[in-house]
């Protein structure tokens, strides 16, 4: 796509001339990429309803969903990038397709008057291919391995209607983007709407507190089958990459971290880190939301034993969508060729990557 208005100098990827605008700055996806391009010199903006200090981001106020205060809070902000990492669930696909395409169709609207936009990164996941929640996973869907090819599904997609936002906005303004689909997220973030390693630490320690049995909380088929997750320091590399290469303009990226496994291993290794005894999945489904209902209060006591930051349990753990994840009834497998063939090389090994957000987790005291 052509970059008309943006100079040569403009263009040609000086990190001293990069400002990453990022929306979602305190959730996993958006505080990995803030500390990664902060580190790298960029000027960073958070951008948030109610922005987080972060070391290296300007943290911004305002709802995207709201056109006059992305204009008071971006009247005089000339980023060079945006990256798009958040969306606000809704009870109905309806309604998701509507608040979240608007939030895009706004920000992007509210930045058009500095013409200095030079690529939007947009961070959607593997629904892209499984479906939207009411959908998840049901009826007619691609064989896996999961590749960037295969068509949209033929039905209603909030993710969708936030590429094609992206797309039209491109068009018009002549910026270059790139949407980036991860499977299953690790890293951290507090009061964040889907967050597996926070949740599965916070039901281990539960577990190691009270002895209660450490029992995989899926399917048959998460359990047996392969699959494969996303780190989000690999996935803010990712979007570095993809905004600074030009051979990665204006294309769709699956994102994961390189390695296949399966839960029957990974619920060991995890087990093990908490020195707590796994319990082998024995066919009958037990979902984390069922498993956890009744904790806030045990939570809350845990955290006043231990000192610990965050005593809410709602703001650390989301059984619901780890539920989703692990409760799907095929094998989700993500092909990476396409990065991997324009030079994106980048793998991490995603036990490591639970670990390492644990070992984060409880320096922060937010684990016993």
């Amino acid at each position: 796509m052509a970059t008309c208005g943006k100079t040569a100098r403009e263009t040609s990827g000086d990190r001293h001339l990069n400002k990453a605008l990022i929306a979602g700055a305190s959730g996993i996806v958006g505080s990995a990429t803030a500390e990664l391009l902060s580190g790298k010199g960029w000027q960073v903006l958070g951008l948030a309803r109610k922005p987080q200090q972060a070391p290296g981001v300007q943290p911004l106020a305002a709802d995207l969903l709201d056109p006059a205060s992305l204009k008071s809070a971006l009247d005089d902000v000339a980023p060079t990038h945006i990256v798009i990492s958040t969306w606000l669930r809704q009870p109905t696909e309806a309604e998701n397709i509507r608040v979240n395409s608007a939030m895009v169709r706004n920000l992007l609207d509210a930045v058009r008057p500095s013409d200095t936009v030079r690529h939007v990164s947009l961070v959607t996941g593997l629904k892209h291919y499984l479906g939207p929640f009411e959908a998840y996973g049901k009826g007619s869907l691609p064989q896996t391995p999961f590749r960037e090819e295969q068509a949209r599904l033929d039905i209603d997609n909030f993710y969708y209607a936030q590429e094609d936002e992206v797309f039209a906005a491109a068009a018009r303004d002549s910026f270059t983007w790139s949407v980036h689909r991860p499977h299953t997220i690790v890293g951290k973030a507090v009061g964040n709407a889907m967050n597996m390693g926070t949740t599965l630490a916070v039901y281990a320690s539960i577990c190691k507190e009270t002895g209660r049995p450490f029992r995989f909380p899926g399917v048959a088929a998460q359990w047996e089958s392969l699959t494969d997750m996303t780190d989000a320091r690999l996935l803010a590399r990712h979007i570095e990459w993809a905004s600074t290469t030009p051979a990665a303009a204006n294309h769709g990226f699956n994102v994961v971290n390189g390695d296949v496994f399966r839960w029957s291993w990974m619920w060991s290794r995890i087990a093990a880190w908490f020195g707590i005894e796994p319990v082998a999945f024995d066919g009958v489904v037990r979902p984390l939301e069922q498993q956890m209902a009744d904790d806030a209060d045990l939570w809350r006591a845990i955290a006043r034993r231990h000192g610990l930051a965050e005593p809410d349990i709602n703001r650390l753990a989301s059984p619901w969508h780890t539920d989703a994840d692990l409760g799907r009834p095929i094998e989700v497998v993500t092909d990476m060729s396409k990065s991997r063939r324009m030079g994106f090389l980048d793998y991490q090994p995603t036990d490591d990557a639970f670990f390492d957000l644990f070992k984060q987790l409880r320096a922060d005291r937010l684990i016993p």
